[in-house]
């Protein structure tokens, strides 16, 4: 995958992922929380486009707000991948932001992990599926997911990962317009941080909870609109990862659409399906 305007340059998607649930069952001496949860790709995604050059300059030709140059997730993956390969090669990134900035859905993750990923074909750094991981989860917890590219049950904080098979579904997406700090709501004296361990095989369709969901409800009001919302037109609404955006799991296209023409005014929302697999699943390097 990938389009080829001239023998540099290729424009790749950065898709996006859903919680089907988040518990959070302890925290570790260091403060970081253990997780369990099932994430999936949905076919909703922000696109890159890479040029590769051979000056060894890292830059990118857009801006986010409030995210600068050296902050940037892709601009960091491709710094990491070239301190750590000692590759001489460069690359100009240019971003197409599709996933709202603090919505849950692994926006700024997933388009490191798609740097990392094409960057080790193109730049021709031969790093193996598990070193790519390991650089994945110093850039965030969820980076390591995507480079993984399967649909998977994770645990501690983001690192352990166990393929699991998730059926095709329609989702309808709902986008309250606030963006959610992590780290503030893995803050909160409210988090629930006991929640049992479930050591099961499989995860039925509205299977568990999202422990963060009371508390980010409780403090943004748009998110519990949307999730008022979707909880009636479509059922089992949830928040995904720390928020902002929600769902609904539905059986069909016009079922997510109907929801999603539902959400109140100022609630944005997209109808998506589920995937399995990542869409440059191709480009992960071999298992060693």
């Amino acid at each position: 995958m990938g389009n080829m305007s001239n023998r540099n340059e290729h424009i790749f998607p950065a898709p996006a992922k859903i919680n089907l649930f988040l518990h959070i069952i302890g925290r570790r001496d260091d403060g970081y929380h253990l997780l369990e949860s099932v994430l999936t790709f949905v076919d909703f995604s922000d696109m890159l486009r890479l040029t590769v050059t051979d000056d060894g300059v890292i830059k990118r030709t857009y801006d986010i707000s409030g995210i600068a140059e050296e902050e940037d997730l892709t601009v960091r993956a491709a710094h990491l991948l070239q301190q750590e390969t000692g590759i001489t090669k460069g690359v100009t990134i240019t971003l197409e932001k599709r996933i709202p900035l603090g919505s849950g859905l692994g926006g700024g993750s997933s388009d490191a992990a798609t740097v990392l990923m094409v960057l080790n074909r193109l730049w021709q750094t031969r790093l193996s599926q598990q070193d790519l991981q390991t650089l994945a989860l110093r850039l965030g917890a969820d980076v390591p997911f995507f480079v993984g590219g399967h649909a998977a049950f994770v645990e501690g904080i983001g690192e352990r990962l166990t393929p699991v098979v998730v059926l095709p579904m329609w989702v309808a997406l709902a986008f309250p317009p606030v963006s959610i700090s992590t780290a503030e709501i893995f803050q909160s004296p409210q988090l629930t941080r006991n929640t049992p361990s479930e050591k099961i095989a499989a995860f039925p369709r509205g299977y568990g909870r999202n422990d963060m969901q009371d508390v980010v409800a409780g403090r943004y009001s748009e998110v519990r609109r949307a999730l008022d919302c979707l909880q009636q037109q479509a059922g089992n609404a949830r928040m995904s990862g720390s928020g902002s955006a929600v769902f609904s799991l539905v059986d069909d296209e016009e079922s997510a659409h109907r929801a999603v023409q539902s959400l109140p005014d100022g609630i944005s929302g997209v109808v998506a399906r589920t995937m399995m697999h990542h869409p440059l699943l191709e480009w992960s390097p071999c298992k060693e």
